[in-house]
């Protein structure tokens, strides 16, 4: 009976072994994206606040029609998320945990993404692998506590892959699917200008791919609708350049910018990470990586558009910053995969392969650890931001009535002012003296300030004023002097000093 029962449902074994190896990879994919994104989310909360995240922040805590009229004159090409920001803040608040934490969702979408395109281009192990490499690579696990849209912008152009991936290889005729793809690419200019670039990365993997001339017209149809859709933001982008001419004098483009610090933050983990997209060169040449046309899509896209950014800043515009090629990190985490797979192949043994494979993902994690710390430190942004840390040390040394000053004679986004624009509650009771417009009601990023010199009838009626400065120069100290205060204290925060000034 038994016998007649089993071979009765036979027929139903491979559909149960399908569905198990399904259910297998999508659970896979989920935790290796639940990994990524909560090792992003640990100590999110800790940082103070910089300058990017300050105009993040500020931009997004405007009224809607205050803000949209900033983005005609800056920050165009940061609106959607500005726009989602805004939402978000008035859902959650604005604490340094709250605000990161999409960041962190986007690291770990983006990482099952990062799974399940180099699963479907090269095999599980490779999605696996990559899914893991991706989770430890520093500007990841930087950008999953950053409140900008760069993680976002990993999460979009990683799923957009796999989205032309599967309509290329599986020759897909329908109109509407393509046209979604459309709208989903022109979405993403939409959110982080580069991605752009992604366009050139789908048209080597459809070249590649030898999918026929019908699917090869589809996508050219397809890809030109989405370069009409995001015309608007294009153009708003080369109209507002200006706004990122700075990166003419900031000197990003060198070698160690490129090969070092834009993806893999030390010395260290950049060696391993060549050394792994080395040995991913020699497979694909030796073909122990089979699927080589893969291997150029992820490649293109992983390694080009920072060749195309350097280039624009002589032809077209400062162009590069190491954040802007973000989106990137998803193939050049997919390259380094096929490397440990490369390494691995060396041995015949099974077991060998797995513990090579294992050595060297525990190889990376071990160099990324140095900077995994130092990122979710208070200070561990921009060189040292204490934004927070100087609000708290103002609430807890100056009263109500007492006069407060910034210094504001270094860049924009370095300022100290900003601590008060982002803890507010510490500055309670204080008068600033300096403001003329707070940045709520202006179509510019940040605050409208009367320059020191000119405000000695403003401080008359202040005994006590604080001097919060950056500058070593602290020029705001000599001019308070000639109205008449002295130091009477001197409080070192980090990169901030704050003085108290009193007039006898």
């Amino acid at each position: 009976m038994l016998t007649t029962l089993d071979a009765r449902h036979a027929h139903l074994r491979p559909l149960h072994a399908l569905a198990h190896a399904t259910a297998a990879r999508v659970s896979a994919t989920a935790g290796i994206g639940v990994f990524a994104g909560a090792l992003s989310l640990v100590g999110a909360g800790t940082p103070s606040y910089w300058g990017d995240e300050a105009a993040s922040v500020l931009a997004a805590a405007r009224p809607l029609p205050v803000l949209f009229g900033m983005l005609g004159h800056i920050d165009a090409v940061h609106g959607v998320y500005y726009v989602f920001l805004h939402y978000w803040i008035a859902l959650v608040g604005s604490s340094e945990a709250a605000v990161r934490l999409p960041s962190s969702v986007a690291v770990g979408v983006a990482a099952a993404g990062t799974v399940v395109l180099a699963r479907r281009l090269f095999g599980t192990p490779s999605g696996i692998i990559a899914g893991l490499l991706f989770a430890v690579i520093p500007q990841v696990t930087r950008m999953g506590v950053e409140a900008r849209s760069y993680a976002f912008s990993m999460a979009a152009a990683v799923w957009l892959t796999v989205f032309v991936v599967v309509l290329v290889r599986r020759r897909v005729s329908d109109w509407r699917l393509w046209a979604l793809y459309a709208l989903a690419s022109a979405a993403s200019v939409y959110l982080f200008l580069y991605l752009v670039f992604l366009l050139a990365a789908h048209f080597v993997g459809v070249l590649l791919f030898r999918a026929g001339r019908a699917t090869m017209w589809r996508w050219a149809a397809s890809a030109g609708l989405a370069l009409v859709l995001a015309t608007p933001i294009l153009a708003l982008g080369f109209a507002q350049r200006g706004q990122i001419a700075f990166l003419a004098r900031r000197d990003y483009a060198t070698a160690s910018s490129v090969f070092v610090h834009q993806w893999f933050g030390t010395l260290g983990f950049a060696l391993a990470a060549w050394a792994l997209i080395a040995l991913a060169l020699i497979g694909v040449l030796t073909r122990r990586v089979a699927e080589w046309r893969g291997a150029a899509l992820v490649g293109v896209w992983g390694f080009v558009p920072s060749g195309l950014l350097i280039a624009g800043n002589d032809v077209v515009s400062p162009m590069y910053n190491l954040r802007y090629v973000t989106f990137c990190v998803p193939a050049v985490a997919v390259v380094m995969a096929l490397g440990l797979v490369t390494l691995g192949g060396v041995f015949r043994d099974r077991a060998a392969r797995l513990t090579a494979v294992a050595l060297g993902i525990g190889l990376v994690a071990g160099l990324a650890a140095p900077s995994y710390i130092a990122q979710r430190g208070p200070v561990g942004k921009d060189g040292g931001s204490d934004l927070r840390q100087t609000a708290q040390a103002i609430a807890a040394n100056a009263t109500s009535g007492d006069a407060v000053v910034f210094d504001e004679s270094v860049k924009p986004s370095r300022r100290p002012r900003l601590a008060a624009d982002l803890y507010p509650a510490s500055f309670a009771g204080l008068d600033d003296v300096a403001l003329e417009r707070s940045y709520r009601g202006r179509t510019a990023l940040w605050d409208e300030v009367a320059p020191l010199p000119a405000l000695a009838g403003n401080l008359a009626p202040h005994r006590v004023v604080w001097a919060v400065e950056e500058s070593l120069a602290s020029p705001d100290v000599s001019t308070l002097r000639s109205f008449g205060y002295s130091v009477a204290e001197t409080i070192d925060v980090h990169r901030t000093v704050i003085y108290k000034l009193v007039k006898e």
